[in-house]
């Protein structure tokens, strides 16, 4: 990227933070991931009750979780300023589409790496009860911005699809359950009992479950690593795709 791009990247991500910042709804949001998080965490996975100092039933809840929080972040990314008109006015400014893409993406998750950095006291619980493995954790919260990533730029290539934010959480919701129900040990249960097993592992290959299970345990694999990085940039891909057909629509 050369300096104008940056530029243009930059300023257009500063746009869209003092955005999110600049609205209430942010900390709303922010509120409810973090009570969210805690009640799971310590609630229903027992945290303080299992007395061991690791953050696996803290991380093994952010797939649920992300479908939907994040899933309410990405739905104004594009469908607001379709129907505002404001996505024209963008446009004409001396930036490239691929440009505009890519810094709303990374100013959404700017914004959501905030409120998982917020979470900081869950590491200190695991201090409080023992000598945590600090390697994992800190993978642990490599793997779940590499999701929450995903599952952003999923919803960047559903509100493109439409100008109501409505359609595009739901649209965003949909595709994020595929995504996690194709690992997820009840539903690959369920397919080896009649599809064959290289039918099975493809079909969970697709899956977050599968990827993000080995960096929970804090494995952070290349394979891994690669399927998130995709992910996201094949749906940002579509992203431009999906805006470049429907420009003036």
């Amino acid at each position: 990227m050369d300096t104008s791009a940056f530029t243009n990247v930059r300023a257009v991500m500063g746009r869209e933070l003092a955005a999110y910042f600049g609205s209430p709804i942010a900390y709303v949001f922010i509120v409810i991931f973090l009570m969210l998080t805690g009640f799971f965490t310590f609630s229903v996975s027992r945290f303080y009750e299992a007395g061991q100092a690791d953050l696996r039933g803290f991380f093994e809840w952010h797939p649920w979780i992300f479908l939907f929080l994040v899933s309410s972040v990405a739905m104004r990314l594009w469908a607001d300023e379709r129907k505002t008109g404001t996505i024209e006015l963008l446009l004409t400014l001396p930036l490239t589409m691929g440009q505009v893409i890519f810094a709303k993406f990374l100013a959404a998750w700017a914004f959501v790496g905030v409120a998982i950095v917020l979470t900081f006291p869950m590491v200190l619980s695991a201090l409080y009860l023992g000598e945590p493995d600090m390697g994992a954790i800190a993978v642990g919260y490599v793997g779940s911005f590499l999701l929450s990533g995903a599952y952003l730029a999923v919803g960047s290539m559903t509100s493109a699809l439409t100008k109501n934010q409505v359609i595009a959480f739901i649209l965003s919701v949909v595709i994020g359950l595929f995504l996690v129900m194709a690992g997820w040990p009840p539903v690959t249960d369920v397919l080896s009992g009649w599809a064959p097993r290289w039918a099975v592992d493809i079909v969970a290959g697709f899956s977050v479950m599968t990827h993000f299970a080995s960096i929970q345990r804090g494995v952070l694999d290349l394979r891994d690593l690669f399927y998130f990085v995709s992910l996201i940039f094949f749906a940002l891909f579509a992203t431009g795709v999906i805006l470049h057909n429907r420009r003036g629509a």
